[in-house]
């Protein structure tokens, strides 16, 4: 067993799954969350690395799920050195086609779910005077972004409470990063219901999922108060995102979110 712990959701896959190993890499044993089923399998090759793995399965995206989450950290017994908030989902289309249902639960798991567990996770480490919290959010926070309205709004959210929390902690200890990949090959495009558009192609070229967790952790543990991630192009589109005029930066959104067969 390590003596430091590490908590990663979204960890069956994609940019989680890659947090998680890098932490586990790194010789921290692992409380691992998802709602997924691929997270049995993500469990054992993170056992693999030489570290102790709790796997949780719950839904983030209520008050339940994140309680069942928290439960089963504190039932550990151990102090929380590395908290990565990462579980997210994305939907893809223009606002009056979307399903309502379904952006709800998104504001749900990427807002409402990541402020009751950061909750959680800084009041367990704030009595420690230490700890790192690593928060997933977007380049697409400081976007213009058409066809993803409310998923830009959830990490606009996401990348305002970092920064304001990092504030609040900045003399407790306690450091807070945001984490801002750009397009990467994952499979969130997939499940936004964006293969057909420029920018789901787009990402399976642009970023690997382990740079954007490595750099991310990097800077988790450089005390950074955030991260563009991966490719050289998010970098520069992250630097210029306060320049460009929002029409701009709305045109240039729109032109990647349309479906490739749609005029």
């Amino acid at each position: 067993m390590s003596d430091r712990l590490a908590l990663v959701t979204g960890a069956s896959s994609g940019i989680g799954y890659w947090l998680a190993r890098e932490l586990g890499s790194r010789g921290y044993d692992l409380v691992v969350c998802s709602a997924g089923e691929r997270l049995e399998n993500a469990k054992s090759d993170f056992a693999s690395l030489g570290v102790q793995v709790k796997d949780v399965t719950a839904d983030l995206s209520t008050r339940d799920g994140v309680e069942e989450l928290w439960n089963a950290v504190e039932t550990l017994g151990r102090p929380l050195d590395v908290a990565c908030l990462n579980a997210g989902i994305g939907v893809g289309g223009l606002f009056w086609e979307t399903d309502l249902e379904q952006e709800l639960e998104m504001v749900e798991l990427n807002c409402v779910g990541t402020v009751q567990l950061a909750k959680y996770v800084i009041q367990h480490m704030r009595p420690l005077g230490a700890g790192k919290v690593l928060f997933t959010a977007s380049i697409a926070g400081e976007m213009v972004a058409p066809r993803e309205a409310v998923y830009a709004a959830t990490k606009a959210f996401v990348l305002s409470f970092a920064h304001s929390v990092r504030y609040e902690l900045r003399d407790t200890g306690i450091t807070v990063t945001a984490l801002q990949p750009g397009p990467t090959d994952t499979d969130f495009f997939h499940r936004a219901g964006m293969d057909n558009t420029e920018v789901g192609a787009k990402g399976k070229k642009e970023s690997q999922p382990q740079d954007v967790a490595k750099q991310g952790i990097d800077a988790l543990f450089a005390g950074d108060d955030h991260v563009y991630a991966a490719s050289g192009k998010t970098k520069m589109e992250g630097m210029l995102a306060n320049a460009i005029p929002g029409s701009v930066k709305g045109a240039m959104h729109e032109k990647m979110a349309r479906p490739k067969d749609e005029k």
